[in-house]
C-alpha cells in the first residue's frame, strides 16, 4: 500500500482540479470516497469521448475512488454526507464560495463534529477578495495571471497552453497543501481550512519574470519557440521537422559548436561570443544554426547532442509521446480493465517510492457504485437504503443495470 493508507478523504469536488487532487492522494494510498449529485453525478461523466457509454474524461482522472451519490439539499442525504465527513480526515470541495455554507456543509458547520478535519476549498478566486464571488476557469485564469501574453508569437493572438495547466495545477497545489496541514495534524490534532484559488496558484511560477519586473519593470513578452533569456534555447528545424535545442550556458554552446555541428569558428563569432549577444541576434543566430540542421534528420542531430552532452529532443506529438520507450520502461502507461469500458489505458504514477510506491488499484467507479455498500456499512438497512433511494436523497446503481451496460 501507499504512503498515504489510513488517510480518509471525501471528495465533493468534480471536474478537475478536485479530482486530480483526490486522484493523487488515492494513487499514494488514500481512502477516496467520491461524493457526486444524484442528478447525472459528476459533470466530466457528460463529457466525451465515451466508451459503451462512459466517459473517458472521467475514467482518466478518477481511478482508485469509490462513488457514493447524494443529495446535499435533502436533509437525509446531508445526514449521510456528516456522517462520513465525522470519520474523515480531508474533504475536498470546488463550490462557488458561500454554496458550502447554504448547502450546510462548509468548514465551519463541519469542524463541530470533526474537529481534526482538513478542509480544502478550491476556486476560482478565493474565499476572499473583490473576485471571490465570480466562477473560475482555466483559461480565464490563463488570461488574468499574464501566461497568455507571453504564450505565442510576438504580435499576434494570444495563445493558451496546449493543457488545462491551472486545472492541474490547482489540483497539485491543494495536494501537497493538503499533506502539510496533514502533518500538522498529525502533529497537533488540529484540523484547518484550506483556501486554493485557480487564479493565484499560478503567479508564483513566474520567478524569473518576477525578478526582471520589479528589479527593473521589465514586462515579458511573447517569444513563441524561443527562451527569453537564453539562446539558442528553442525549437530548430531540421530535414526531417523540428527538435528542441538546449544551450542555456556557454560550456554546452561550446560543445554544440565542435562537437555537434562542427562551427568552433562561431565560438569567437562576435555576434554569439556570449549568451547576451547570441540572445540579440537570436534571428541570424537561428538562421545559421537551421542552414547547417538542415543538411540531416532529426534522429542524426539528436544522437550527436547526446554523444556531446547538449541538452537536445524530440518534439513528439502525444501518440509519439506516450509510445516512447523510457516512458514505457518507467511504467508512465498502465492499462487498468473498467467493469464497463474493458481495457484501457491510463497515464501513470510520476513519483517512484522505494519502500511505499504508490499503484493503479481499481478503474474509476461506476456513478453510485458503492452507495448501497457505504450505507450499509454506516448502518442501514437493505429497506432503509431502498427508501433513501426512491425519495431521492441517494442514488444506487442497481445490479440490473450494471448488467445492462454490459
Amino acid at each position: 500500500m501507499g504512503p498515504l493508507q489510513g488517510m480518509k478523504v471525501l471528495d465533493a469536488s468534480q471536474i478537475m482540479a478536485g479530482p486530480y487532487c483526490t486522484m493523487v492522494l488515492a494513487d499514494l494510498g488514500a481512502d477516496v470516497m467520491k461524493v457526486e449529485k444524484v442528478n447525472g453525478g459528476d459533470d466530466s461523466r457528460q463529457m466525451g469521448p465515451y466508451v459503451n457509454g462512459e466517459s473517458t474524461c472521467f475514467f482518466q482522472i478518477n481511478r482508485n475512488k469509490q462513488s457514493i451519490a447524494l443529495n446535499l439539499k435533502n436533509e437525509e442525504g446531508k445526514e449521510i454526507f456528516y456522517k462520513l465527513a465525522k470519520e474523515a480526515d480531508v474533504v475536498v470541495e470546488n463550490y462557488r464560495p458561500g454554496v458550502t455554507k447554504s448547502l450546510g456543509i462548509d468548514y465551519e458547520s463541519l469542524k463541530k463534529i470533526n474537529p481534526g478535519l482538513v478542509y480544502c476549498s478550491i476556486s476560482g478566486y478565493g474565499q476572499t477578495g473583490p473576485y471571490s464571488h465570480k466562477g473560475g476557469f482555466d483559461l480565464v485564469a490563463q488570461g488574468m495571471t499574464g501566461l497568455m501574453s507571453m504564450t505565442g508569437e510576438k504580435g499576434m493572438r494570444p495563445m493558451k497552453s496546449g493543457i488545462a495547466v491551472y486545472d492541474i495545477g490547482a489540483g497539485i497545489t491543494a495536494a501537497y497543501s493538503i499533506l502539510a496541514a496533514y502533518i500538522h495534524k498529525m502533529k497537533t490534532g488540529d484540523g484547518q481550512h484550506l483556501d486554493i484559488a485557480l487564479a493565484e496558484i499560478g503567479l508564483p511560477w513566474f520567478t524569473w519574470e518576477a525578478g526582471a519586473y520589479f528589479a527593473e519593470g521589465t514586462i515579458p513578452q511573447a517569444t513563441g519557440w524561443r527562451h527569453r533569456v537564453s539562446a539558442p534555447y528553442q525549437a530548430v528545424k531540421t530535414k526531417s521537422g523540428y527538435m528542441m535545442l538546449g544551450c542555456a550556458n556557454q560550456r554546452t554552446w561550446e560543445r554544440f559548436c565542435t562537437e555537434v555541428i562542427e562551427k568552433p569558428e562561431w565560438i569567437t563569432d562576435p555576434r554569439y561570443e556570449t549568451n547576451l549577444l547570441r540572445n540579440k541576434h537570436v534571428i541570424e543566430l537561428e538562421e545559421d544554426i537551421e542552414d547547417v540542421l538542415m543538411l540531416h534528420e532529426t534522429k542524426f542531430w539528436i544522437d550527436r547532442c547526446e554523444k556531446a552532452g547538449v541538452p537536445a529532443g524530440p518534439i513528439n506529438n502525444f501518440a509519439e509521446a506516450v509510445q516512447d520507450p523510457h516512458y514505457q520502461a518507467r511504467g508512465m502507461i498502465e492499462e487498468v480493465e473498467h467493469p464497463v469500458i474493458g481495457k484501457m489505458k491510463m497515464i501513470g504514477i510520476p513519483t517512484k517510492f522505494s519502500k511505499t510506491p504508490g499503484k493503479v488499484r481499481t478503474a474509476s467507479p461506476l456513478f453510485g457504485q458503492d452507495t448501497a455498500a457505504v450505507l450499509k456499512n454506516l448502518g442501514y438497512d437493505q429497506e432503509y437504503i431502498a427508501k433513501l433511494s426512491e425519495s431521492g436523497a441517494v442514488k444506487v446503481l442497481e445490479e440490473s443495470n450494471l448488467l445492462k451496460k454490459n
